[in-house]
Formats: structure tokens, sequence, C-alpha cells
């Protein structure tokens, strides 16, 4: 099939969650019952049709369609494909609930003559190197697939096309779908087995979006970019063949793949030749440009991606119109479509929003609404010439120019301390038999010691006061007093549970990664610019603009004052070097290990200063550290793990022996970086695990790690309570790998989005199982 120049802007995906986090509000007033189905699904409606429309209107000519999710659209695939695991079938739930029950878990009581419901979410992981999280499809020995009778992406389709937009259905590809699964516990199934039962459902699939009347097919195979095993690797042309040989019964497909290079697959793509379209993100990779198009068929359309569907500076449109032309002077502009990088969905929404944004940084930043029209302006630049957009390109450059040279971002003083760093600076006074020796002789803990990642609930309470904080309506003095109080509550609540080492809940912080970067130079921060993390659940990602420094300590005076009406010994809460540079916007002008450094720096001076302040156990998280590992084995990961790991180690290594460091980790295959977890030295890990299988933690003893270890115990992104049992044989399991003396008792993660009712009852089930392990094993405090 041959594209015409007049329809060659294209979108691979648009934000969900709406302008005001329209999605969010109205899914979590459906779970608390106050939003019925119908409405929910009116106002997921309006949104799509908002946004299918705010592109057109934009100038993209190929819009997507069934990038839309109420939860997450792998999700969506399990539930599309007849894939869902039999302990939410057997509930007979209305679809949309068992949809949501795999995302977050169901635990209802019975109700006149309908049974129980209880049963937990299935494991959420982050996707690929983003910190979207995905469902993973969890697949059972035997596994049937049967197409949904009323398949969302051709119910998508027709809807958009009532709406007056012609779209793009976007499907996860069979060959990503089932390597993105897992073999649910107990069944031992290889997902990548299961492609000849799974393909008849795509061709069916792909049949129906043809006599709806869809033209073309965006097929994700975003796998692409790993290192593959030969099985799932040469399943790649079989698959395509099968559905290549539907012909004029399926639209025409296009291959997407994204987030790095496929060039290592090169032998796959060429045998796709039959596709009538591949994409490429050659915003991530641009050197795979020339490699990809010598591997392409002699009609095959490449779909280049170069506007940045993962960051939000602006393009340079003089950079991106070059990369373009590089494949319209080999291919034809027949035969090349100008697109997004990835999915805008992890992006903003729009920069309009942002009516308290200093004029001079806003210029330089482009949200998802002003991406699509920066994809209409480069490919009217290469259909009709640079001079048809001549005042775009202008104002483009003069954007690009003024940040360049702005003062905003640089600091020669943090760059004159980065260059003072010394050996020592990076390792702890001792080795770890030395420190824990002093460790417990100081903390005093009983064995399977108890506590809790860091947070807890954030109360409609505290969002208000805030606010108003924020807003100026109340003073510093009357917020400080709430706080304390807040503490206060939070300290009783811990001594009342019984755990061993508290935490003052981070009542004062907004999130994990902005609280720090409004008292660290170097940050902006916005209002309105929301990003999916996973369901329901939003960030607001800072944005890294210059060099950062502390100026003034950031925690210390809440943990100090948490310490003074405590019992038990108090941890001190930070975000790690690489969370807060994953979890924010980077810069694109200087490379992340500098940005991570000077992050390092500064909170350094924290722990430091947190130790002064009598705080004796430190957290430094750092969920995104796999997050950040670049997705092929090599040198980039290679580099990656040591500029990582020194940052982590810069970060914490200034403190004495007898001071305990901790580290968490969420939804990590620690399996596939264990050596760097070991290299960064922390004298307690925790680690997020209720979802994973506890053998996954045979790598700690196939390894030989020496040091503590807390694997989560219960999942915290449910409201379900685990029962006292469940949390007891969890344990159990993990004693199969594990040291008695190694374990560390604590939920999955932070309890900042739980409700106290549920806080609190599964703390207790947590504490009571440890304390039976205790007795268990003869030793307590």
């Amino acid at each position: 099939m041959v594209v015409s120049t007049e329809k060659c802007r294209s979108n691979l995906g648009f934000p969900r969650m709406g302008v005001n986090r329209d999605l969010k509000k109205a899914t979590e007033s459906y779970w608390a019952g106050n939003l019925s189905q119908e409405e929910l699904l009116a106002e997921g409606k309006r949104l799509r049709e908002a946004h299918w429309k705010l592109q057109k209107d934009a100038g993209v000519d190929i819009i997507p369609s069934n990038d839309f999710s109420y939860y997450d659209h792998v999700l969506d695939h399990i539930q599309l494909f007849g894939a869902t695991p039999p302990r939410y079938t057997q509930h007979n739930l209305d679809p949309i609930d068992e949809f949501f029950a795999m995302g977050r878990g169901l635990q209802k009581p019975q109700m006149d003559a309908k049974p129980a419901v209880d049963v937990p979410s299935l494991e959420m992981v982050k996707w690929f190197d983003s910190n979207y999280h995905y469902v993973k499809p969890t697949l059972q020995d035997g596994q049937k697939f049967k197409l949904n009778a009323n398949p969302k992406p051709v119910r998508e389709f027709l809807e958009a096309k009532e709406a007056g937009v012609v779209t793009r259905p976007v499907l996860l590809g069979p060959v990503s779908f089932l390597t993105l699964g897992k073999a649910d516990r107990g069944q031992s199934i290889d997902p990548i087995d299961l492609l000849q039962e799974l393909l008849p459902v795509y061709e069916e699939l792909l049949t129906k979006l043809k006599e709806a009347g869809a033209e073309t097919v965006q097929i994700d195979e975003p796998v692409l970019v790993f290192d593959l095993p030969p099985r799932v690797k040469n399943a790649f042309k079989p698959a395509y063949e099968k559905l290549g040989n539907l012909g004029n019964k399926a639209p025409h497909l296009l291959c997407a793949t994204y987030f790095a290079d496929i060039v290592h697959n090169i032998d796959v793509l060429k045998s796709l030749q039959n596709l009538y379209a591949i994409h490429i993100d050659v915003v991530r990779n641009p050197e795979q440009l020339e490699t990809v198009i010598g591997a392409l068929g002699p009609e095959q359309t490449l779909s280049v991606g170069v506007v940045d569907g993962r960051n939000i500076w602006k393009t340079n449109l003089k950079k991106a119109i070059e990369k373009v032309e590089v494949a319209t002077q080999k291919l034809g502009k027949e035969r090349v479509l100008v697109a997004s990088s990835s999915s805008l969905l992890h992006t903003p929404h729009t920069i309009e929003s942002e009516k308290k944004l200093d004029g001079e940084v806003k210029d330089w930043f482009s949200f998802a609404v002003e991406k699509v029209k920066e994809l209409a302006i480069i490919a009217k630049a290469v259909t009709d010439g640079p001079a048809s957009v001549r005042d775009e390109l202008e104002a483009n450059a003069n954007s690009i120019q003024a940040r360049a040279t702005s003062k905003l971002t640089n600091d020669p003083k943090v760059k004159d301390r980065q260059a003072k760093i010394t050996d020592e600076m990076f390792n702890r006074k001792s080795p770890f038999p030395t420190r824990i020796s002093q460790q417990q002789a100081s903390l005093n803990l009983p064995m399977f010691p108890t506590t809790t990642i860091g947070s807890f609930p954030q109360t409609k309470e505290i969002r208000i006061h805030r606010n108003k904080f924020t807003k100026g309506e109340i003073t510093a003095e009357e917020y400080e007093k709430f706080i304390e109080k807040e503490i206060q509550d939070v300290v009783k609540i811990q001594e009342e549970l019984g755990l061993d080492v508290y935490v003052h809940g981070e009542p004062e912080r907004n999130d994990m990664v902005q609280y720090f970067g409004e008292r660290l130079t170097g940050y902006v921060f916005t209002t309105h610019a929301w990003v999916q993390s996973y369901g329901s659940r939003c960030v607001r990602p800072p944005i890294i603009v210059g060099d950062i420094s502390r100026p003034n300590p950031m925690t210390v005076k809440e943990s100090k004052y948490a310490a003074s009406i405590s019992n038990k010994p108090m941890k001190g809460m930070l975000t790690g070097p690489i969370t807060c540079l994953r979890w924010s916007f980077p810069r694109d002008d200087i490379h992340q290990s500098q940005q991570a450094q000077q992050l390092a720096l500064a909170l350094r001076d924290e722990v430091v200063d947190l130790e002064s302040a009598g705080i004796f156990v430190i957290q430094v998280d750092e969920p995104a550290l796999r997050e950040g590992l670049p997705l092929r084995s090599g040198l980039e990961r290679e580099n990656y793990l040591s500029w990582a790991v020194q940052s982590f180690r810069l970060a914490v290594s200034g403190v004495k022996d007898s001071t305990q460091i901790h580290s968490h980790f969420c939804y990590s295959e620690f399996q596939d970086f264990f050596s760097a977890i070991a290299a960064l030295d922390a004298d307690v890990l925790s680690i997020e695990n209720s979802k994973s299988d506890a053998k996954l933690l045979k790598v700690f003893v196939d390894e030989a790690y020496p040091r503590h270890i807390g694997p989560g115990v219960y999942d915290i992104h449910s409201p379900r309570i685990p029962s006292e049992q469940e949390i007891k044989d969890r344990i159990q399991e993990m004693l199969q790998y594990l040291s008695p003396d190694q374990l560390w008792i604590d939920p999955d993660c932070g309890l900042k989005t739980r409700q106290w009712k549920e806080t609190k009852a599964s703390l207790t089930n947590m504490v009571n199982a440890a304390k039976f392990f205790r007795q268990q094993y003869g030793k307590a405090n």
C-alpha cells in the first residue's frame, strides 16, 4: 500500500487522562460507588472523542484508536483475548468489574445470594524503561484464547468513525503480548509456546477491523528492542506470514517499535517485508535510520519517529526535518510517515494549562497537544518545503537558542564541587559485617524486624491543608502545627501496631520526587502536567532545567521531631539520585550521569544532616534504578550501572558505621542487574515482591548475598486486606531462600494511596505474622 503525501502525519498514541485528570476522577468515583457504570463509560467516550478531534484539528491525519484504556492497554488485551485467569472468571463479575479486579484486586463480602469475592491483582511491572506500569499477562498450561464478542478495538474504531474521525487502531502484537507475559503460579507454560493458539484470534480481530472499515492497523512489537532468545526471535516470521496471508481480508499492517534501536534484530525486520510499514524511534536512536532503510522491502513504508514521546522539550524542528529528509531522499516522500517516537502517553496533556510557569522556561516545553502540532509542521516542511512553515521554524529556532544560552542552566559552584569528588567519597568506612554488628548493638531490633516503606495514608484533610498553605490561606506556623499533629498520630498508630522501626509518615510531602525538587535549585514545577503511572495513579514529574544543589536541609526538621516523640528507631526517608532523575523530566543537553551526580551531592548533605540530628536509620529509595537500565546488554548498560551505583554510594557514604542505610526497589526484576544491587552496599534492601514468585529470591542465595532483605509481604496497590495466614505463607516461602537473620517484614511499597482502615488491618496482620515467626525461631526482644 502506498500512502500519499497528503496523509503522512502519524501519532502512535495519546494520553488518556484528559486535561484535568478527568479519567482518574471518574474511575475513582466509580470504585467508590459514587458514579454509575453508565456514567463512567460515558466519560470515557467523551474523552476519546475529544482527543481524536483535538489531534485532527492539529493537523494529524493518522490518528490512533484503541490507545485509550480505563486502566492499562495490556490489561485490555488480556480481556480482549479471553486470557483472564480462572480465579477472576469464576465470580461471574460484570466485564468492567472483572477488568478492574485484575488491575487492582477485589475484596467484597457475601451479600444476599452473591458469594464473597477475594482476589488479588495481577502482577504489575514497568513498561520497558518508562515509569508507566503494565499488567502482566498471566497464562495457564493449556491456555485457550477467544476473541471478545464485542471487541474493544472494533468498537472504538466505529465510535471514532461515527464522530467523523477515521483512525488507525492500535494493537499490542502477538509476540510482544506473549513475551511480556508469564506463566501463572503453579503453571509451567513458556508463553511463546502459545503463539499458534493466539494467532487465530488476531486473524479474526483483523478481519473484523477490515469489515468495520479500517485501512491500516498499528501493531506494536516493542520487544524487538530487546536481546531476544532464539525461540522468540524466530516467532516473528511465521506469525506475520500468517497474518499477512489474510491479504485483502485484513487492514494493512504497520509494525511499531520504540524506546531503542532494532539493528540487532535486523534479520527479523527483513522477514517482515510483507507488512505495509515499519515504525522506528529515531529520537532515542537516530543511528539506526540508515540500516533500517536498507532492510525495508521495495515498496515498504517507513514511519520515522522524530517527535519525542517521552520528554517535554520542544522538538528541534530543523534537526527533525533533516532526519525525515534522510528517509525521503532514499525512499521517496510517498513512502515516509512523520511520527511521534512512541505513544505520547508518557507526556502531559498541554502546556496551555500552565498559567503559573515562568515565561522564559515555558517557551522551552512541548506537551502532547503541542507535540501533535509539531508533527504537522515537520510533515508540511518535508512535503511542501521549509518556506511553507517559515514563521513556525523561526520561532522554534529562537526557543532552542534561548534555552541553550540561558543563565538558568549553569551554576559554576556546582561544577566546581563535582570536580573535587574523591574516590573515598564513594565508600562506607567499614565493610558490612563491621557495620551490622554496630547497628545491632545500637538499634536493638528483634528477629524479623517490621517496618513500613515510608508514607502513610494521605487523607483528604492533609491535602486540604497543603492546598490552603500553598494558596496562602493559612500561615507557615499553622501548617507546621498541623503537620506535627499528623506526625504525632502516625507515631502513636505505629506504637499501637507494634512496629519495630518507625517512619514519620510523610504528611508534608506531595510526591517523593517533587517534594525534594522544590527544595533544590535547578528544578521547575508545573501545576497540571500530570502523567499516568498506573491505573488511576498520576504523577506530576518536576523538570530539571539547570545545575542542581541543596540550599538548605530538606527533611531534617520533620524527622527530628518524629524521633523526639518516638520510643523506637525513627527512619529518615529520602528519594535517591537515580529516582529523582528518572522520575523527573531530565535535561537533554548534558548527560544524565552528570545530573545524577549533582543530585547525589545534594542528598549526601541531607544524609549527613539527618545523622547529626539523631536519625540512625536512613532509607534512600531507588525504585527507578531498574527502570533506567538500558534495554539491551552491553557497554551502554555497563556504563549506566557504573554511574548509577556510584551516584547512590556518593549519596549515602558520608555516615558512621552505626547508621543503617536502607534502600527500596519497586517492581524490579532484580535478577537482571543483581550485581549492581549488591554493589550499592546498602545495609537493608526492601523490594516489591508480593506479586512475584518467591523463587525470584533465589538469586540472593545463588550470589550469597550477605546483607539484610525485606521482600514485600503484601500488595499496597490494592485495597484488599491480606489475612495473617496469607502473610505467614509468604514469609514461609521467603525462608526457603533467605536466612531468618536476614529477613525484614514490610509491605510492598509506601501506603500513601491507601485508606487508614485497610492500612491498620493489613499492618496488624503483618506484625502478628512476624511475631509468630519470632516465636517459631525462639528469639524476640
